[in-house]
């Protein structure tokens, strides 16, 4: 398999959507989705599991239909980590999700730096540290590749 480079965001003369097509066109895919808990204090969701024999390169994540406000109480910034293991801080930590505050809101999150594969068997999922203050739900869909192992 060729070499992949992640397309820069920003200051690039306005390149960056080429450089994104192009790059999803080579192997970014749809690996699964579930809907989450985000409530303060909800364990972790497990979104998609890698399969036996492979290995998994998680390119994205979106967030997205929230059934309410995912401002935690008291307002302020909310915090999520993504990832594997029990405490799902394998990918992306500190995520923020409280501007989603409506029920047609996403949010599109994507690596930016270097990142571990995950092994089989490995669960990619989504754990609230500050999560909302209401029970609420929202759905969450994972994109990447997968490698045999």
């Amino acid at each position: 398999m060729a070499a992949r480079t992640l397309p820069t965001q920003g200051g690039d003369a306005g390149t960056w959507g080429t450089e994104l097509n192009t790059f999803i066109k080579g192997g970014l895919s749809y690996l699964g989705h579930a809907t989450i808990n985000t409530k303060h204090g909800d364990s972790k969701t497990t979104v998609y599991t890698v399969p036996t024999g492979k290995e998994a390169m998680i390119f994205a994540v979106l967030i997205h239909s929230p059934s309410a406000t995912l401002v935690p109480t008291g307002g302020g910034a909310s915090d999520y980590d993504i990832g594997s293991g029990t405490n799902a801080d394998t990918w992306m930590q500190n995520v923020d999700l409280s501007m989603m505050t409506g029920t047609t809101d996403y949010r599109f999150l994507f690596s930016m730096g270097q990142y571990v594969t995950e092994a089989a068997a490995a669960t990619f999922g989504i754990k609230p540290i500050t999560g909302s203050a209401a029970d609420t739900t929202a759905t969450m869909v994972v994109f990447g590749m997968e490698v045999d192992a």
